[in-house]
């Protein structure tokens, strides 16, 4: 377990990166939807340390990206409604990411830089740990280690107060660690606020039974729960559903459904294998990100419920892109655009 000076150094070496660059995923009850609490309520959470000792933080960050479609191919015109894809970035795994690097040059050009912000990557956080005091009305699992999906609003109150000399004794620490206590309020435009959240004032020891569930359960490895690296398979399939996002089209299970798809869409048997899929596993197991709930920003949508985390760039100009004749603009169109300009340039 790295100590609250070990912590602190690494996030110190990092902030200089992070200032000038302003699944495997299964839902299960393990995770706490503390976006549903009551307006004005407050969770108390007690954070637990990764069980990855390799780990130097009591959390994990992944960064997904969004792919939205008007609908899905094969659905009757009736029963079309949109949908979204989740596919993980690549620059987490240290790759080049297909849709970052075509998105990236949008943001110099006003007219494309509310359709960059709409296809940049979303940063949320893993964590673990108790809920020792619940505003919700729910059935706890057996397993009362929760796991929690923390979006940029929650985690820099996280960060701020791990970085204030006072705090003298990691959070987790067993004996002298920290509770979180999580409030949601709402702002002025409707949307969830967590920006009164804070740790409480006095430090708390685990009680007996908080020990004997570790001690029975064990700490998740949060590794576990971020999304599968993707293979060059993978990467070629995100770039595809990318550009028939940027175009309007529909998404197509046949070409995808065995790679990455939209919560609650049955895989066709006749749908392209995954590499070293089998029929079976085609038809049985396909290879799909499920929703991931990052409670921030945005109002909580339905299966899981789930809201926008607050973007990693600065916030998009409302200039919309150009229409074409038919009211749309293609990725070609956008791309060629770019181009032009910057040979112009």
């Amino acid at each position: 377990m790295a100590t609250l000076a070990e912590i602190r150094a690494k996030l110190q070496a990092m902030e200089p990166k992070q200032d000038n660059n302003k699944s495997k995923f299964q839902g299960d009850n393990a995770m706490y939807p503390f976006w549903n609490i009551p307006e004005g309520s407050t969770a108390t959470m007690r954070f637990l340390p990764d069980g990855d000792p390799d780990n130097t933080f009591f959390w994990t960050e992944r960064n997904i990206i969004r792919l939205e479609f008007p609908g899905v191919a094969g659905v009757s015109p009736a029963e079309q409604r949109k949908v979204t894809v989740q596919v993980p970035c690549g620059e987490i795994y240290g790759d080049t990411c297909p849709v970052l690097t075509e998105v990236r040059p949008w943001y110099k050009d006003d007219t494309l830089k509310q359709q960059a912000g709409k296809y940049w990557k979303k940063r949320s956080y893993i964590f673990q740990g108790y809920v020792s005091s619940n505003p919700l009305e729910e059935e706890a699992p057996e397993n009362p280690i929760r796991r929690f999906i923390i979006g940029p609003q929650i985690f820099q109150i996280i960060k701020s107060a791990l970085m204030d000399p006072d705090m003298e004794h990691l959070p987790t620490d067993y004996v002298n660690g920290t509770d979180f206590r999580l409030t949601k309020t709402t702002k002025g435009d409707g949307h969830a606020d967590y920006t009164t959240s804070s740790w409480a004032r006095r430090e708390r020891s685990l009680d007996e039974t908080e020990l004997a569930a570790i001690e029975q359960h064990g700490l998740y490895d949060l590794k576990d729960f971020m999304p599968a690296r993707p293979t060059a398979d993978h990467y070629a399939v995100i770039s595809q559903m990318f550009e028939a996002s940027v175009d309007g089209e529909l998404y197509d299970p046949e070409r995808w459904g065995n790679f990455y798809k939209p919560y609650g869409i049955d895989v066709p048997a006749s749908a392209a294998p995954a590499p070293g899929q089998t029929a079976q596993q085609k038809t049985t197991a396909p290879v799909a990100t499920a929703p991931a709930p990052v409670a921030e920003a945005t109002t909580p949508a339905p299966a899981p419920a789930q809201a926008e985390p607050v973007a990693e760039t600065p916030a998009p100009a409302p200039a919309q892109a150009e229409p074409v004749a038919d009211g749309k603009q293609s990725a070609d169109d956008i791309l060629n655009m770019i181009r032009n300009r910057q040979k112009e340039a």
